[in-house]
């Protein structure tokens, strides 16, 4: 049966002493604030926003160029966007899903999984070279049915992936409960290469690993607008400026400094859960040795994942779109989603009633309408951006913020000749439709997972002009 959206009474008090914080960001080994910018500074790179894909671009600007002198921007402190507040599954895919890209760039499906890998390696390079202690695990991830319907087709996914380069086994219904003991699985596709981490403790490593390159950080600071000037561009703050030859935009979720970019975005905000540490009768209760992520092959879909210290962190399924864009700290708690988390959880591991949650949060996605990273340039290509990941930023930001930096310096090689960096998705309508599309999408899905995956005649239409809600 499909999951019950109506919390049992009961379920409720496992949420009773919950704190409402990301897990991630509840840590004292949390780094002091860098200094907020006061006064007027000279930069050859400016890059505003301090998450995955800024860090990412500081790092590596500063490695390709020890001489250039970068300043990275942070209205708050470094991570506590999405970047710190998200499930730690760092994926090789590019493109969202394989079956995403497939849908968008067949021809380039090959190149994008290889490069996927590669980009993958880089990062575990990176955080062995930097000793980042992040509980880097290359353990994988299970998509798992729950559906009979769900189940059809997984048994031919790993030779139809094998064919683009793309690693993937199925495994039937005792293989599945055998490595995670579920009651709901019915059978899965596990990804070996996924890596799961601690993205706080990530983005607080390539923090560090920037600031030992000489990269100049300013948290606090929020950047409030951009002027062009002879020779580069004026970033302006609430208490001075930077005045930068090139500018990197990654603000992702955030406001956008940039107006055109407002039809492109929306935040829809997730909401997670973490456990207490479970006991080690528990733990035997549901095995789950390896430590992969998984996921379930709904249309609206849960994610979660074990941590170092033996939790659950359980999230996803709503995705919330707010009127108009809506967006900040005050949409970060929502009873109604962490209620319905909560039994979902117990109604997939009734073998835990009674484990308590200490933690919900949830944070804004920069979603777009093709699901995964785009690229963009302003003021004569002085201004690059990247954004869209749509939940599964964690690893693409770092082919992201390389993006960037090759636009920037008017490269022409084998990823600025993407199809997919070239192109942009379809911008979402305005309000009052921009509302009713989301809204419909979403309860469009909650039906198709209700009616054994059948699309109503709204899903099949925005599969046929290319919005294709399937995740």
């Amino acid at each position: 049966m499909p999951f019950s959206n109506i919390p049992r009474p009961h379920v409720l008090k496992s949420l009773k002493d919950a704190k409402p914080i990301p897990y991630w960001m509840d840590n004292p080994q949390r780094p002091e604030a860098a200094p907020f910018l006061t006064g007027t500074v000279s930069a050859d790179l400016c890059i505003i926003g301090a998450g995955f894909t800024g860090l990412w671009a500081a790092l590596l600007a500063k490695e390709s160029d020890p001489g250039l002198e970068v300043v990275l921007l942070e209205a708050g402190q470094t991570g506590s966007g999405a970047s710190g507040r998200n499930g730690g599954f760092t994926d090789h895919c590019l493109t969202h899903t394989f079956e995403n890209g497939l849908s968008r760039w067949p021809d380039e499906l090959p190149a994008l999984v290889r490069m996927g890998y590669e980009n993958l390696d880089a990062i575990e390079e990176t955080v062995r070279r930097y000793q980042i202690d992040c509980d880097f695990l290359r353990s994988g991830e299970m998509v798992v049915a729950t559906e009979p319907y769900q189940l059809e087709r997984m048994p031919e996914a790993p030779a139809k992936a094998a064919s683009y380069g793309l690693e993937l086994h199925y495994f039937d219904q005792e293989q599945t409960r055998a490595l995670v003991n579920s009651p709901t699985y019915l059978g899965s596709v596990y990804d070996p290469k996924t890596v799961m981490l601690d993205p706080a403790r990530l983005a607080w490593g390539l923090r560090r690993a920037g600031l030992e390159r000489g990269v100049r950080l300013f948290e606090g600071t929020r950047a409030t607008g951009l002027e062009a000037e002879a020779g580069g561009l004026v970033i302006r703050t609430q208490d001075g400026g930077v005045r930068a030859k090139k500018v990197a935009l990654a603000t992702n979720a955030f406001p956008p400094l940039l107006k055109r970019l407002k039809s492109y975005i929306v935040p829809v905000y997730d909401y997670a859960l973490m456990t207490e540490p479970l006991t080690e009768a528990q733990r035997a209760s549901i095995g789950w040795e390896k430590r992969m992520g998984v996921g379930d092959a709904g249309s609206q879909f849960h994610y979660y994942r074990t941590s170092a210290d033996g939790r659950i962190l359980w999230g996803g399924y709503d995705a919330v779109y707010y009127w108009n864009n809506g967006f900040g700290p005050h949409l970060e708690a929502n009873a109604e989603s962490f209620g319905r988390l909560a039994d979902h959880f117990f109604q997939t591991f009734p073998q835990l009633e009674g484990i308590r949650f200490t933690h919900a949060w949830g944070g804004a996605i920069d979603t777009c309408s093709r699901f995964n990273v785009f690229w963009g340039q302003a003021f004569g290509g002085k201004l690059v951006y990247a954004m869209g990941y749509t939940g599964l930023g964690v690893g693409a930001s770092r082919f992201g913020a390389q993006v960037m930096l090759d636009l920037l310096n008017g490269e022409d090689n084998e990823r600025t000749r993407l199809k997919m960096v070239r192109e942009k998705p379809l911008p979402f309508p305005p309000e009052p439709l921009r509302s009713l599309v989301v809204n419909l999408s979403r309860w469009s899905m909650d039906q198709a997972d209700r009616n054994e995956g059948r699309r109503n005649l709204w899903l099949r239409l925005l599969d046929a002009i290319g919005l294709g809600f399937d995740t």
